[in-house]
């Protein structure tokens, strides 16, 4: 055997590589590289290798987290790509000012413009989640190890939340300015260094969530909400904690009156939401173990005729026409006229009070209706559901540098596009037929841009998504003792 032959380890065994020169120091560095290493970091495909396929009770819930995900990404499709008037006509309800659109239609339009309904049921899930093991542990009078687990959760809650955030808004804003890459949004600074320096200065400010002032990230602005769910998890943890002694109808009385105090007294909607999230999933625990209130059990043979109507009428205030936070602009929408005087006086912007009431009859419908169940924990559900975070990081990025570019040259173009992007104008223009929404010069970008979106998203879930659930959870115990579990005070 020569003796210029290279050994390349990988999972399969060995394989034997002949090479002289040049060619013998790129096998080196790719073998020191572990480049098996780096293909799976780097695959397209998900690692589902040695994992059960059994599915845990609450998969329904990763499911519609992942769906959701799916649908901020085609809303923020549909809004980027088209002009003005017709994003009026998505964000409007059907035959809003004569134009009678299917993209409009009620429950129709979920699918085209439910992104804000997506982001509202986001935060019941996160509420539902985030208090499952607190309430578990107050059910069974647990106090000792509640104060344990509450006090990490909040340890690690914050980087959870920030570590992807942190990290894919510096590569994104690394990216761009190195490849000299046009964006919307962004404005070039004269140098890396002064770039990094105004990129440290949003995100030290971004991440800081009692500023009493409004932030937003120009590297990522659809992540207005992470500090919104840093600010629901701290009323979720806070509320467990301060209800932790109550009795259980108290405790349920004491949530509900919470719900209403952030949605008819003070203009808390997203808060509302975490602790709806966390009744819903007091109330379920209770049922597991027939421990609900009498008034509950009243309810019991009428559980799916009330399930169902929970549903429907979730997706039908779940389509509340966006277009303005002005109640008086709502009443302008067929269908809305009477709807809209429920509005609390305390809400400024009407749609978070009717999605407040349709994201927490789906969550709470859901479990209950077997076929709706069924969908959101099929395959395609559950792998959204595993890479949501990291998909919803990555959608923004990829819709302004592929996607700005790719709808420029499928005849999609507006003024930033011909005034910055004259050489993609128009070079592959398609025919704009189709109903609004499904247009052929819409959809066939999407050839490229959703499998792009979906990949990142995987690379994202692998590097930083799911090392920012570890390391928090490492630090915890590198930094504690193992001392006997603190009890809540007296």
């Amino acid at each position: 055997m020569p003796s210029d032959v290279i050994e390349l380890e990988s999972r399969q065994g060995k394989h034997q590589y002949a090479s002289s020169g040049p060619l013998s120091a790129v096998i080196s560095m790719l073998a020191s590289l572990r480049i098996n290493k780096i293909w799976r970091l780097l695959s397209p495909w998900p690692r589902t290798h040695g994992q059960s396929d059994k599915l845990r009770p609450t998969a329904y819930l990763d499911g519609l987290r992942g769906f959701a995900a799916f649908l901020v990404y085609i809303h923020h499709h549909q809004l980027w790509a088209h002009v003005p008037d017709q994003r009026l006509y998505f964000e409007s309800s059907f035959c809003y000012d004569g134009y009678c659109y299917f993209a409009a239609l009620p429950f129709v339009r979920i699918l085209f413009h439910g992104g804000h309904f997506a982001v509202a049921t986001f935060f019941v899930i996160s509420g539902y989640v985030l208090s499952m093991k607190p309430m578990s542990l107050i059910q069974s009078g647990d106090q000792a190890k509640l104060a344990d687990n509450l006090g990490s959760a909040l340890f690690r809650r914050w980087l959870r939340l920030y570590i992807p955030l942190i990290t894919t808004t510096f590569i994104y804003m690394v990216f761009t300015y190195v490849f000299n890459i046009w964006v919307l949004p962004l404005k070039r600074a004269s140098s890396l260094g002064a770039e990094i320096w105004g990129w440290y200065c949003e995100v030290k400010n971004f991440t800081f969530i009692f500023h009493t002032r409004a932030e937003i990230l120009s590297y990522n602005f659809h992540l207005w909400s992470i500090p919104v769910e840093m600010k629901g998890s701290i009323v979720v943890y806070t509320a467990a904690l301060a209800f932790a002694r109550c009795t259980r109808n108290a405790r349920l009385w004491l949530q509900i009156g919470l719900m209403g105090y952030f949605m008819f007294i003070v203009d808390g909607w997203y808060c509302a939401l975490f602790v709806a999230g966390m009744f819903i999933s007091d109330v379920e625990q209770l049922a597991s173990k027939n421990e609900l209130p009498a008034f509950f059990e009243r309810l019991r043979p009428y559980k799916m005729i009330i399930m169902y109507h929970c549903f429907f009428i979730a997706m039908w205030l779940g389509g509340i026409p966006a277009h303005s936070a002005d109640v008086k602009e709502l009443r302008k929408n067929p269908g809305w006229y009477y709807l809209s005087f429920l509005k609390s006086q305390s809400i400024y912007d009407v749609k978070w009070f009717f999605l407040f009431f349709a994201a927490v009859m789906l969550v709470a419908a859901i479990p209950h209706i077997g076929w709706v169940k069924r969908f959101f924990e099929t395959r395609f559900c559950q792998h959204m559901g595993r890479i949501s975070f990291a998909f919803y990081l990555v959608h923004g990025p990829v819709i302004w540098t592929v996607g700005d570019r790719l709808y420029a040259a499928v005849g999609w173009w507006e003024e930033h596009r011909v005034k910055n992007l004259p050489q993609w104008v128009n070079i592959w223009e398609l025919p704009k037929t189709g109903p609004l929404g499904m247009e052929l010069s819409f959809l066939a970008p999407h050839i490229l841009l959703l499998p792009l979106t979906l990949w990142l998203a995987e690379i994202v879930t692998r590097m930083f998504d799911e090392p920012s659930v570890r390391f928090p959870q490492w630090l915890y115990k590198s930094t504690t003792t193992a001392t006997k579990p603190t009890k809540l005070p007296e």
